[in-house]
């Protein structure tokens, strides 16, 4: 094994010898390329995967896990500051119970509920309420460090004692604050969804009653029954409703002008004032039969004489009813009617409270660029963005579309930065393709010239040998007729009898002595050529 690694050895020298000086450096460059690029492939394929081991842990408990690790053996890293352990994905959980038998990390308290693992029967009923307590704080911090965005979270609750003979109690309160990753906020759904969990969690806690600050001290939940709270869900609703009608308009004018060659500011002046209104109506069906009906009817006819004429006296006291008198003897008539019902009545009691919010009045200006319009009528474009956005102008509402050139240096500037950015990136690309290509050239040329070489030294291998052969053949009958052997004797102690051609056999031996002894073939042939016959 050693002679045939060290013939190898002695073959690529000599080939390697036999090169030109640009064939060599071009060898050397693309074997060093070659080499550097299976080191890279084998560096990322055998680079392990980490995954969190710890973290938010504490200078000690960073240093001890460190330490520890060292010590096992564990490949790590540290991320975050050095408060995150990173190791092989394939070891967490070894490593984890490893450290965990070993009292690591000890000074972190993830708090939650396992805080009550180590309750015991001579745990106080105060200790019992303060770790109680604290598990629910950790396992809220824990369920909002889950939400996107949120990094760490702290929270505190204050649960007062229940008063068992009173019917108002304390109420419950929670305080929360976030630290959000670096470039990101919580928008106000993620504030209300902290709220909410945190609120659905403790009994008796009303959603009103927690409080939700970042790490810069600014409040993230303003009531609405307070004065900062009121101006600002006012504030953000104007903005809002403004925004959505300025997207509006910008999208009509983008659409007909094109993109950056209008600008729309529009200010709403919106209605928080909430008003109630109040009806009643009675109404009644007609063709519904009465609850109740009276009738009463009277009718006199007389002549005006005798006793008819003392009855056509007044009717009623102290002649209330003095309707048909007559004296004298003249003819006298009464008549009277009377008719009362009592029908169903339907009530009918509405109720209106107006939502605040409406709007009072709007107003939008509009400018173009006096350079794009063309032919657009910034009157056309006033009508149709007055339809689009409901303009009144009975209620106050104005509008305004004016025409004048804009300035658009920092957009061309902007826009000559970014065609020089792209081009960079373009010209990069375009080097790395070069660059990728010229290697595979190189590789591709020196893979070329390897095989010529191993070509050229086979043939010439086949030749030499064909050559030793015939000189062994020559020889030898030269030596069987000198000595007076014949010839074919001596050549059936070369060639093994019965073979079916003892050319190839001796080519193939010839061939594998030349590869083993070539320096003492080579003295054996050059002693044939100057031994005297």
């Amino acid at each position: 094994m050693r002679d045939n690694i060290t013939r190898t050895l002695s073959r690529y020298l000599r080939a390697f010898s036999d090169f030109t000086n640009g064939q060599k450096a071009v060898a050397i460059v693309g074997t060093a390329a070659l080499l550097l690029a299976s080191f890279l492939v084998f560096r990322w394929v055998a680079a392990p995967s980490y995954a969190p081991l710890y973290s938010s842990l504490s200078g000690e408990d960073a240093s001890a896990v460190v330490d520890e690790l060292d010590k096992e053996g564990v490949k790590y890293e540290l991320t975050n500051g050095g408060t995150t352990v990173m190791v092989p994905q394939e070891q967490v959980y070894s490593a984890r119970v490893a450290l965990s038998g070993k009292g690591l990390p000890a000074s972190s308290d993830e708090g939650g509920y396992s805080l009550l693992d180590n309750a015991g029967l001579s745990t106080s009923e105060f200790q019992e309420q303060t770790s109680f307590k604290r598990a629910m704080e950790g396992e809220l911090a824990k369920t909002i460090e889950a939400i996107n965005g949120v990094d760490t979270a702290v929270v505190h609750l204050a649960l007062p004692e229940k008063q068992v003979f009173t019917d108002e109690q304390d109420p419950a309160t929670a305080s929360v604050l976030v630290k959000t990753r670096v470039g990101s906020s919580l928008t106000d759904e993620q504030v209300q969804a902290v709220v909410h969990l945190v609120a659905s969690s403790i009994d008796g806690l009303d959603p009103k009653d927690v409080t939700v600050a970042d790490a810069t001290g600014k409040v993230l939940t303003l009531q609405d029954d307070t004065t900062a709270g009121a101006a600002s869900n006012r504030l953000q609703q104007v903005n809002e409703f403004q925004d959505q009608m300025q997207g509006r308009i910008q999208s009509v004018l983008d659409t007909v002008v094109g993109p950056g060659h209008s600008t729309v500011n529009l200010t709403a002046d919106l209605d928080f004032d909430q008003a109630t209104t109040k009806t009643k109506k009675y109404t009644y069906n007609p063709k519904v039969v009465p609850l109740s009906q009276s009738e009463k009817t009277e009718k006199y006819n007389g002549n005006g004489t005798g006793l008819n004429s003392a009855a056509g006296g007044v009717v009623g006291p102290d002649g209330q009813m003095d309707t048909t008198t007559t004296s004298g003897g003249g003819a006298s008539t009464y008549e009277n009617g009377s008719k009362t019902q009592d029908n169903a009545v339907d009530t009918t009691e509405e109720e209106r409270v107006a939502a605040p919010g409406g709007v009072k009045s709007l107003h939008v200006g509009v400018i173009l660029d006096a350079a794009s319009i063309g032919t657009v009528q910034p009157q056309d474009l006033r009508d149709v963005i007055a339809a689009a956005t409901g303009i009144n102008t009975t209620r106050g509402d104005t509008i305004d579309v004016s025409s004048m050139p804009f300035d658009h240096t920092a957009q061309k500037t902007a826009a000559k930065e970014l065609a020089k950015a792209d081009a960079a990136k373009a010209n990069a690309q375009r080097m790395t393709l070069y660059r990728n290509i010229g290697i595979g050239a190189v590789i591709a040329l020196i893979l070329l010239l390897v095989w010529l070489r191993s070509r050229r030294r086979a043939k010439a291998r086949v030749e030499a040998t064909s050559y030793v052969v015939e000189q062994l053949r020559s020889d030898a009958a030269a030596r069987a007729q000198a000595e007076e052997i014949p010839a074919t004797q001596l050549l059936g102690e070369l060639e093994p009898p019965a073979a079916p051609n003892p050319a190839d056999e001796i080519r193939v031996e010839l061939n594998a002595l030349v590869e083993r002894q070539p320096e003492d073939v080579a003295a054996l042939l050059r002693g044939w050529l100057v031994e005297p016959k």
